[in-house]
């Protein structure tokens, strides 16, 4: 659900608000908040390593140990 400019609220009215819950209901919202921050975390990670692949797979990088890539630096 996405709320248009005219339906923002302000951060501390949010929190207000989750004040005026019960304790219960707190702890559900904090679950919520947790999973999809989890979620997003994992969507994150997935988009970084298919970008990873699509950049080895059209040679704009490489693979190679610490120490190969070290020598690289060094020359």
């Amino acid at each position: 659900m996405k709320m248009s400019e005219t339906q923002v609220v302000a951060f501390h009215e949010v929190l207000e608000m989750v004040e005026m819950l019960r304790e219960e209901e707190q702890e559900t919202l904090l679950d919520i908040i947790q999973h999809r921050l989890r979620e997003r975390g994992r969507e994150r990670i997935v988009q970084n390593i298919k970008k990873a692949r699509e950049e080895l797979a059209k040679g704009e990088i490489r693979q190679g140990t610490v120490e190969e890539l070290m020598r690289e630096i060094v020359k």
